[in-house]
């Protein structure tokens, strides 16, 4: 009887591994998908399998690999360490099946797939709604699926396929990954129009740490002002008020407070509120839109497809910078 805490016993674990031919791959696709899931209900509705086609195949590959694998608890399936040590390689392995099977020439008008995309605030804002529209009308069968990064675990899903790519700041690292800048952004400040400090024509750090700010609560673009230079600014005071970005241009429409944004988001703030920015004299170090992926995607016809879109995105907003 296998021993529910530490798996199999140790006569089970010495003995030969599984011979690739006697491997049903169906079984693998089966411990992939309640990986992925973390319930046999869920992963069997994933690949239209009946509750007990699942618990079978879960009873073979228990068999097959001498491991419990998985675990019953109050918040699912949990993964043995031996489960954990194989997710990675069987998710690569599957991956590169699939990828196999997949036409040489992506044609994005047939196409019929979903594509699962992480960004942070900064690409939400600025990226998202013009990758749509350009995706929309060159493949209108293909889904995006854009998640916050907030609180993913991006490595983990990227390496499970949970994820096709992440657009955020360029903070992954290791051999695995690819990486591609997208956009350098400068930071401004934006107040409301008729602001006692409307009339200045650029703001310096100094003149900035005078003014009542609003801190935005729930961004990941906050500006660093120790990179603003020499002669630097004295610690701003704390902020008067602090503010998800969702309420942040009807507050700064509405009050003295003035906030520092990314030059992009800045424009998309004033287009729907009676707002304005200015440059900083000395401005901090810019924010980057970086887009990541798993390196053994780089030449995978769907995905690199992709990229080329957001790319030309990206680009398209540079030209426009210096039109």
């Amino acid at each position: 009887m296998p021993d529910l805490n530490y798996g199999w016993s140790c006569g089970h674990l010495n003995k030969a591994a599984p011979k690739l031919g006697a491997i049903d791959l169906n079984l693998l696709v089966v411990f992939d998908a309640i990986m992925r899931d973390r319930s046999v209900t869920r992963a069997g509705q994933r690949l239209g399998l009946s509750q007990p086609a699942m618990s079978h195949a879960l009873t073979r590959l228990r068999h097959m690999l001498k491991d419990e694998l998985f675990v019953r608890s109050p918040n699912g399936m949990i993964p043995t360490p031996r489960a954990e040590q194989l997710a990675t390689p069987v998710r690569m392995a599957l991956d590169g099946l699939q990828q196999s099977l997949e036409p040489v020439e992506f044609e994005p008008a047939k196409a019929m797939t979903t594509f699962r995309i992480a960004v942070d605030n900064y690409a939400a804002i600025v990226l998202v709604a013009p990758i749509a529209e350009h995706v929309a009308r060159i493949a209108p069968g293909v889904t995006l699926d854009f998640r916050p990064t907030g609180t993913l675990n991006i490595p983990e899903l990227l390496d499970r396929n949970e994820l096709n790519l992440v657009i955020g700041p360029p903070g992954l690292q290791g051999e695995r990954f690819s990486l591609r800048r997208l956009l350098q952004d400068q930071f401004v400040v934006v107040h409301r129009r008729g602001h006692p400090v409307a009339k200045a024509r650029e703001f310096s750090t100094e003149r900035l740490a005078t003014l009542p700010q609003l801190e935005i609560s729930s961004a990941q673009f906050g500006a660093d002002f120790a990179d603003a230079g020499p002669g630097k600014a004295k610690p701003a005071p704390r902020p008067a008020m602090r503010a998800p970005f969702l309420s942040a241009a009807q507050i700064l429409a509405t009050s003295d407070l003035v906030s520092v944004f990314p030059l992009n988001v800045a424009r998309h703030m004033t287009r729907s509120h009676p707002l304005v920015f200015h440059r900083l004299s000395r401005p901090p170090k810019p924010i980057e839109a970086t887009m990541i992926w798993l390196r053994r995607l780089d030449n995978q016809p769907a995905h690199a497809w992709l990229r080329d879109v957001i790319t030309r995105v990206a680009n398209d907003f540079r030209a426009n910078e210096k039109a």
